[in-house]
């Protein structure tokens, strides 16, 4: 954990309607994979505008530790959270159960303002944020959950990005749904150069995903690959070294030569070669919102259900392309009642890949028109899309090199 840090002068805070005095202190819990964060970046950005002088922690896990150290962005400090039953999408690697009475009361003494619960309905989240004795907590509450002093209903279709907006605004915070441009270094940068060099343009593929029915066959990559190959573009493949299975895949199957990095980058250089990318094409995961987050102009491979929750609204430098399967294509089951209490199933337990129905010929027109029509996005100086350089994590040195897993 970072350590806590000193109080921040009255004077220089503001304070929320309803709630008692001024705000100096803001906790979010968002603690799962890399997706679920970036999605969660404009709430966070609404926050750090409405409240500029406030110190703003991420209750988050050990890869937000390190990725965010020393990057500018809305967030101050990081905070891991210990392992809490219940608490859906906690990577691995976090601090046991036993650990967790003592997180709770370290942040008791850090005397939180105001907490937000931007991890899901609250079954877990809300009673955890209670927890934190802050004086005012704001959230998403589904049916049954704990309440908090303000909550928005959670019903699982829905932008995530809006949905996130719509808790901050309960304390007065607002903004776009446009992911914040991900600051990258120079070395980040350097090095995707380094990886990735020449002139003719690259565009990535990640050709994996956490789960198996959010992946597009290997032998649809390996097509989209070969044309580019044939058109004098450069496709490589990227990911964490969970990918190296679908990854593989793609190469064995594609006629020419694709270049990998699956499993060769931290997130930081990721992002960077992602930057340096004229388009992506990726499945509904990781890469693909760090993509968005870095400027890069993508095609986005989705199933139609994810789509509502995590495509984005944009056509300029976004081409979401979407698969209409909502039945197992093994056993026939729904497997769109997600969310929906009262229709009857829940999916089955056959892990297809849902996205054949997409064509290679349409990922290759929105590839070709991208190439022809968006150029990339400029490198922007560290620190100038935010305002704020984060102190704390500006300080911090990462202890690891964390791969964030999917969304």
């Amino acid at each position: 954990m970072v350590a806590t840090s000193a109080a921040v002068p009255v004077e220089e805070t503001v304070a929320v309607p309803g709630a008692p005095g001024p705000v100096r202190r803001i906790a979010v819990l968002r603690c799962n994979a890399l997706g679920d964060y970036l999605m969660a970046t404009p709430a966070l950005a609404a926050l750090r505008a409405r409240f500029p002088e406030a110190e703003l922690t991420l209750l988050g896990a050990p890869w937000h530790e390190s990725f965010l150290a020393g990057r500018p962005g809305p967030v101050d400090r990081v905070l891991v959270v210990p392992h809490v039953d219940g608490l859906a999408g906690q990577p691995s690697g976090v601090p046991p159960a036993s650990a967790l009475a003592g997180f709770l009361a370290t942040a008791r003494k850090d005397g939180y303002d105001l907490a937000v619960q931007l991890h899901g309905g609250g079954g877990a989240s809300n009673p955890l944020v209670r927890a934190l004795g802050a004086r005012w907590s704001v959230g998403l509450r589904d049916r049954g959950a704990a309440p908090l002093d303000a909550t928005v209903p959670y019903r699982y279709y829905q932008p995530e990005a809006d949905r996130f907006l719509e808790v901050v605004r309960l304390v007065g915070a607002d903004g776009p749904a446009d992911y914040p441009l991900l600051a990258v270094s120079d070395a980040e940068r350097d090095a995707a150069a380094v990886l990735l060099p020449g002139d003719r343009p690259w565009v990535a593929m990640h050709a994996g995903a956490t789960d198996p029915r959010r992946r597009w066959p290997p032998e649809c990559f390996a097509a989209v690959a070969d044309a580019l190959t044939a058109t004098g573009a450069r496709p490589v493949l990227v990911g964490s070294a969970a990918d190296a299975g679908p990854s593989a895949a793609v190469a064995a199957a594609a006629v020419g030569p694709v270049s990998d990095l699956t499993g060769r980058t931290d997130l930081g250089t990721l992002a960077a070669v992602l930057k340096r990318c004229a388009v992506v094409v990726a499945n509904d995961s990781g890469p693909l919102h760090l993509a968005r987050a870095a400027g890069a102009a993508t095609v986005g491979l989705y199933w139609c259900g994810n789509a509502i929750n995590a495509a984005p609204p944009t056509r300029t430098r976004h081409r979401p392309l979407l698969s209409w399967t909502v039945h197992c294509p093994e056993c026939g089951a729904d497997c769109s009642t997600a969310g929906h209490p009262h229709r009857p199933g829940e999916g089955c337990e056959h892990r297809p890949s849902f996205l054949d129905q997409i064509p290679v010929r349409e990922v290759q027109e929105e590839v070709s028109d991208l190439l022809g029509g968006v150029t990339a996005a400029p490198w922007t100086p560290e620190g100038t899309r935010t305002g704020r350089t984060p102190s704390r994590l500006m300080r911090a040195a990462p202890t690891h090199d964390p791969r964030a897993e999917g969304r």
